[in-house]
């Protein structure tokens, strides 16, 4: 997975932040966590801190795509496409 050793303390507890309630979410979130966080700027960071604050359901329709309109009303910066991007490419193993 990642080595928390050399994570900020503002990176763990946002990757903390990315454990959540639905499983698949859940699972998803891991493996960027595992495969994208280390590399994010700090404009990607600060998106993702904006979806993080959506219920799980409402972030579930965003990273499956079946809800587009959420993402305009919470983040609608090009970092929280680029971070949905990464997302959906964690997502893509799931299937």
């Amino acid at each position: 997975m990642h080595d928390a050793a050399f994570m900020t303390e503002q990176q763990r507890r946002m990757a903390w932040r990315c454990r959540r309630g639905m499983l698949e979410l859940d699972i998803v979130l891991q493996r960027f966590i595992a495969s994208h966080f280390q590399s994010l700027a700090q404009e990607e960071l600060q998106a993702l801190d904006a979806l993080l604050e959506l219920p799980d359901n409402e972030f579930w329709q965003l990273v499956s795509g079946q809800d587009t309109m959420t993402l305009s009303a919470s983040a609608p910066s090009a970092s929280a496409l680029g971070v949905l991007a990464k997302i959906n490419h964690s997502r893509a193993v799931i299937g």
